[in-house]
């Protein structure tokens, strides 16, 4: 049974994400390596239910209403986190380099009813956020993992008393796990966070700045 505090239409949408993501899975298992390579972009890749769950839940419970995405891809973790925005009278930006799969996500707020609450930044992620003036009380981290560390060290600057930082993928997929350990040592050593690894979906550091 789907929590009550989220409504159908959100719902809706979400499990049209979900049933997209379970027929790229099955696909991707017949692609070889170098059309797998060639077609990432065509797929969501979301952080999955569990992990969405979860972001809705601290961002509502932490009273989050400055939100930050860092990597929206095709907006499945835009919708859980836009719902919370709603929920605490807040805004979420989220930052994209690809305009068409923005365009994608926001069709899907569009019938979710949660496109207001929305702002879309079109581009690479550290210019955007070199532009972003921030306080920010919630961050999910979640695009080309190579640039986890440089985002981190140009977010903790923009980033309020108290705000919690969620990366994902840092467990799965086994080729991500090099850069997520640098970037688990890298906020572990930041004398201003205390992090933690939970090992929900595909694996998530949660960091909460002092």
């Amino acid at each position: 049974m789907n929590p009550p505090t989220i409504d159908a239409a959100v719902w809706v949408v979400l499990a049209d994400y979900e049933a997209r993501a379970e027929r790229e899975e099955e696909l991707w298992d017949t692609l070889g390596p170098e059309e797998a390579e060639r077609r990432i972009d065509e797929m969501l890749l979301p952080v999955g239910r569990a992990t969405g769950t979860l972001l809705n839940l601290l961002a509502k419970e932490a009273g989050a209403r400055r939100i930050l995405e860092v990597g929206s891809s095709f907006g499945y973790s835009t919708v859980w986190l836009a719902e919370a925005a709603r929920t605490v009278h807040g805004k979420l930006i989220s930052l994209e380099l690809k305009a068409a799969k923005t365009e994608y996500a926001t069709g899907q707020l569009a019938r979710a009813g949660l496109a207001d609450f929305v702002e879309f930044r079109i581009g690479d992620a550290l210019a955007s956020l070199a532009e972003l003036p921030g306080p920010f009380d919630l961050v999910l981290v979640d695009l080309w993992k190579n640039l986890y560390v440089p985002v981190f060290e140009a977010l903790r600057r923009k980033l309020a008393p108290g705000a919690l930082v969620i990366a994902d993928n840092m467990i799965e997929p086994a080729s991500a796990r090099p850069h997520a350990q640098a970037y688990r040592h890298a906020v572990r050593l930041a004398p201003d966070m205390t992090s933690v690894l939970l090992p929900v979906g595909n694996g998530i550091e949660l960091s909460r700045y002092q």
